[in-house]
């Protein structure tokens, strides 16, 4: 006859060693119970002692999209201009610029390009380049659309660094506003308007291209231009 062999598992030593008193010997367990409360087992008849568990509950690791508020924007600062004479950008604008890195990590693209500052502009909302084009029928829906419909969906399964690295067309287009700026003359900030003058300058652009196919051209560039300097109208009414 084939002989059996019994292997008992190890208990921890953590645990208290059961006794031949069943009345004195205890367990603990590290449940999530009230510590008072005492359950007794039906089957061995031991005395279990119920204690909260002291392990930190598990945190996701997983956390949504977030823009951060930058206080520059990357910019080359143009040929003999000092740091003291080159103009600081607006708070629309540099929400604006933050908004467009947001979109570009909606969508999984890898790099913040021309059509992402465009819905930048179009998500801060308040500046006047984002009236007018609201106005003249350019909405946020639609400049995602044309989006898609140019550049294409990302993988599912990419994701975007925090700060997408501009792409060349749309690094020229800031530099072009600051110039811009400069060669005006005049005092004040670097507005939204000048960003998306910028972008419109960039012809074979995403964010050109765009505008375009949604009724933005030269003559609305003229137009919104003249109050370039001018980051929002404030209602007396």
């Amino acid at each position: 006859m084939a002989s059996h062999t019994l292997s008992a598992i190890p208990i921890s030593q953590s645990c208290h060693r059961l006794t031949s008193d069943s009345s004195s010997s205890s367990l603990t367990l590290p449940w999530r119970l009230n510590p008072h409360n005492n359950l007794v087992s039906s089957l061995i008849g031991n005395k279990l002692s119920i204690q909260p568990s002291t392990s930190k509950p598990l945190v996701s690791k997983h956390r949504p999209p977030v823009a951060t508020v930058l206080s520059i924007l990357p910019t080359r600062k143009p040929e003999g201009a000092s740091s003291e004479k080159t103009p600081k950008w607006s708070a629309r604008a540099i929400k604006s610029f933050g908004m467009a890195e947001l979109e570009a990590r909606k969508l999984k693209y890898p790099n913040t390009g021309t059509e992402s500052l465009l819905m930048g502009i179009l998500v801060e909302g308040t500046s006047i380049a984002a009236k007018f084009l609201r106005a003249n029928g350019i909405t946020l829906f639609k400049v995602r659309e044309e989006t898609v419909n140019l550049l294409g969906r990302s993988d599912m399964y990419n994701f975007s660094p925090e700060h997408p690295p501009l792409t060349e067309p749309a690094q020229r287009a800031l530099d072009w506003a600051v110039a811009e700026k400069l060669k005006s003359g005049e005092s004040g900030e670097i507005t939204a308007t000048h960003m998306l003058l910028g972008i419109w300058s960039e012809k074979d652009s995403a964010g050109h291209k765009i505008m375009a196919s949604l009724g933005f051209d030269d003559e609305k560039a003229k137009e919104l231009a003249k109050s370039m300097n001018v980051d929002v109208v404030l209602s007396h009414k």
